[in-house]
């Protein structure tokens, strides 16, 4: 399971993502400097160990690289949401109070994304990996007045989801 990114490494990312193509550590670097101070060789690091920790591949072309996202920003998302879910000792409360602290717009993309897995689940189309599980009801307009008091089981904070890749 994936580990939240930490600050630099999701600007890196943000950037790889967004371009949708192989980039270079030069390429990040100037983008990056538009917004603060920072060194080539603290970008190169910060590439090399996201690709150590396998959230980018990299093909060698003449004395540099190009990285390349192995996943989207929207899986990265699920995946970090999926972890922090599936560690909970009180699932249901846990959506519940997450769906408390949605905006209407946030409830409604929800909605949006349940009528679609429902739909593929109805044409027979094969779930993704990526893809959720159907969910067995649909989500309310409006959040419960009181939402119950998400549990927390010992050691669940000691616990660090494992990084991609390792």
């Amino acid at each position: 399971m994936p580990r939240p990114l930490g600050e630099l490494e999701d600007a890196v990312m943000t950037r790889v993502w967004q371009w949708n193509r192989p980039v270079t550590v030069r390429e990040v670097l100037e983008d990056l400097q538009q917004e603060r101070s920072i060194a080539y060789t603290t970008v190169m690091t910060v590439m090399d160990n996201l690709h150590q920790k396998g959230w980018v591949r990299r093909e060698a072309e003449g004395r540099a690289y190009r990285y390349t996202a192995v996943s989207t920003r929207a899986a990265y998302s699920a995946a970090l949401m999926n972890e922090a879910w599936s560690t909970s000792d009180n699932p249901a409360a846990a959506l519940v109070a997450f769906f408390g602290m949605m905006s209407a717009e946030q409830r409604e993309a929800l909605r949006d994304a349940v009528r679609v897995v429902q739909h593929d689940g109805e044409s027979g189309a094969e779930a993704t990996a990526e893809a959720p599980a159907e969910p067995s009801a649909e989500l309310p307009a409006e959040p419960p007045a009181e939402l119950p008091a998400p549990q927390e089981a010992e050691g669940d904070s000691a616990e660090r989801p494992q990084e991609p890749g390792r």
